[in-house]
């Protein structure tokens, strides 16, 4: 029989937001990430009422694909609802990615554009599918992946939870062998590191999941830190009997990975908005993405008027002085 072996687990505001919208549960054998949207106070309620409509689910029954889809249909209820009655917080949503380990497998429920990778035999591989603009527009062909990591509308999620009554996650399970990790994490790592750079800084620190944490969101500020960091590790093992190992977790680090970001102390650039996810619906992302490029420029006509007017007056001039002169 499988079960968690080792976590790891953290969270960085980055170098350019100056709140963390993120939230994420640790509660073996129950984790998830939330990245909230909406406004600074209203991401971070969003994040937080869905973070805690797992929590309170600690202990409950059910397992598997069912019990991880109504715990996302509770977080977007609660969501939808003070989203509804509070005004201060309406159109707040959130991204969710929950996983629940069972016997020999773990279940999943997604909805947005965090992720679950699986690192397994030196590879690293994404479990889920991004809801989001750019994302179809790549699984359509009408993008490539280049294209999409630079695209104006990058941040516009096709999905997410709050922002209707009614949620459809994705839902599905991956059977687990000892020595399997898992990561989930927000997007403000992978818009930043490359997927390379993501597997190796995780082999270099495979025997510290705490430290690979602390690495890879030293990476994404490195890259431009443009959005908050949250990763949650967690390794299959064979049951032991032996306790569960995990690491103390460690406070949210500042735009040099060493300490929370002082609002005082953010550099010139900070006063830069940055790109705020919004949702649209999937049958009008093309359209968005259509809106979102250059028009094309059409050609001046006042040069060629111009023109005809210094004509017009050349032959008035000719006509005058011809009729002067007679």
């Amino acid at each position: 029989m499988s079960r968690v072996v080792h976590i790891g687990h953290g969270t960085d505001t980055g170098k350019k937001r100056r709140r963390n919208e993120d939230e994420y549960v640790v509660q073996p054998p129950l984790f998830a990430i939330a990245d909230g949207m909406g406004g600074a106070q209203a991401g971070e309620l969003a994040s937080s009422l869905a973070a805690g409509a797992l929590r309170d689910d600690e202990g409950r029954a059910g397992s598997g694909e069912r019990r991880v889809s109504e715990l996302i249909q509770e977080a977007n209820r609660r969501v939808y609802q003070r989203s509804s009655e509070d005004a201060s917080a309406s159109g707040m949503g959130t991204t969710m990615t929950v996983a629940l380990v069972g016997d020999g497998a773990v279940a999943f429920a997604h909805v947005g554009d965090s992720r679950a990778y699986l690192i397994r035999d030196g590879k690293l591989e994404q479990l889920t599918e991004d809801h989001s603009l750019v994302a179809e527009l790549v699984r359509s062909g009408k993008l490539s992946p280049e294209e999409a990591g630079t695209h104006p509308q990058r941040s516009v999620i096709t999905r997410a939870l709050g922002t209707d009554p009614d949620v459809d996650p994705d839902t599905f399970s991956i059977e687990t062998e000892p020595g399997d990790l898992f990561m989930l994490c927000s997007d403000g790592l992978t818009s930043m590191v490359e997927d390379e750079v993501i597997l190796r800084r995780i082999e270099e620190n495979r025997g510290d999941l705490q430290a690979a944490a602390k690495a890879l969101i030293r990476a994404a500020n490195k890259g431009g830190g443009e959005d908050n960091i949250t990763i949650v590790f967690f390794e299959i093992g064979e049951e032991t009997g032996e306790p569960l190992e995990e690491t103390a977790q460690y406070p949210a680090l500042g735009a040099d990975g060493d300490g929370e970001v002082d609002e005082d102390t953010l550099d010139e650039l900070d006063h830069v908005p940055t790109l705020d996810t919004m949702v649209v619906p999937p049958g009008e992302a093309e359209q968005v993405a259509e809106a979102s490029q250059p028009k094309p420029r059409r050609r001046s006509r006042i040069v060629p008027a111009l023109l005809l007017m210094l004509i017009a007056l050349a032959v008035l001039a000719v006509v005058l002085w011809t009729l002067h002169g007679r």
